[in-house]
């Protein structure tokens, strides 16, 4: 008899070609549960990290999708297309070879910091209940409002003739398809994305991703206690504040930090996620009862 899997977090490199509803499957397959979910989609031509939580984990999920997150790309510009990367139809082109790497450069130096973005129609924004991607391929118009990201770093790696490689570290919800656009029509000539490959998400990056093949041939999951340690602030706490924050009520305790705050039991069982409220600290999530 299989021993159930533990509540924790997976940290998949996930192949180009598969959605991450795809990648979901497969790791409910090799885990044998149903009670798997991802903290932030990868297109299907995109490949990379990919976070999972199984079982109790799922709810940290909605909590990760806060961090901050990396990527590798290659911008190719002279080119649109409509869903601002290569899987869409050209839709105009333009010559490339007037500009200079510098142009290039200072063009996308220009991105970084907070900025208003307009997302990509093809996203999986929803807008009044149904996701953009699923309007547009129904024949709808969809024009998305823009909205403040912010690039924290944006290195050009290289420019080769009309593609540029680069590496992103951004806030989540940015879509790097919607920088390739952008940069393209700042320099007048058009710009799509061509390659995508995440290479963090918080503090997992590619140096703790698996493998599906490995997952299935050695099903494991990181502990949600040592999940929740690399991923907030961690707070340990004595008997008597543990017994208070299994059953959710506020305590009276000064958190060292702003945000939210992982806390733990003397034995080290993670208990819930707190915030600080005036003098106190109360809950935003239960893990335990």
């Amino acid at each position: 008899m299989t021993s159930p899997v533990a509540d924790g977090l997976v940290v998949i490199d996930k192949p180009g070609g598969m959605t991450s509803h795809d990648v979901v499957a497969r790791v409910r397959r090799a885990l044998g549960t149903r009670k798997v979910g991802h903290a932030g989609t990868l297109d299907p031509m995109a490949t990379g990290v990919l976070v999972l939580g199984v079982n109790r984990a799922t709810r940290l999920l909605g909590h990760l999708m806060l961090t901050e997150k990396g990527y590798d790309a290659t911008i190719r510009l002279g080119a649109s297309t409509t869903t601002d990367d290569a899987e869409g139809e050209v839709v105009a082109t333009a010559a490339t070879d007037h500009l200079t790497d510098q142009q290039v450069r200072e063009a996308l130096a220009a991105f970084v910091g907070d900025i208003d973005q307009k997302p990509t129609a093809v996203s999986a924004i929803k807008v009044d209940g149904k996701r953009a991607y699923q309007r547009v391929r129904e024949g709808e118009d969809v024009d998305l409002p823009a909205r403040r990201v912010t690039i924290h770093d944006l290195e050009v790696l290289e420019v080769r003739g009309s593609d540029v490689d680069v590496s992103v570290r951004c806030s989540s919800g940015t879509y790097v398809r919607a920088i390739a656009r952008d940069v393209g029509a700042a320099l007048g000539v058009g710009g799509h994305l061509v390659a995508l490959r995440r290479t963090a998400v918080g503090p997992f990056d590619l140096s703790v991703a698996r493998t599906l093949e490995d997952l299935a041939e050695h099903p494991s999951v990181l502990p949600i206690a040592d999940a929740a340690r690399a991923t907030f602030p961690a707070v340990d706490l004595d008997d008597d504040a543990a017994a208070h924050v299994r059953v959710g009520r506020a305590v009276d305790l000064v958190l060292p930090g702003p945000g939210e705050h992982a806390l733990f039991a003397p034995d080290g069982t993670f208990l819930a996620l707190y915030e600080q409220s005036g003098t106190g600290a109360r809950p935003v999530a239960v893990f335990v009862g």
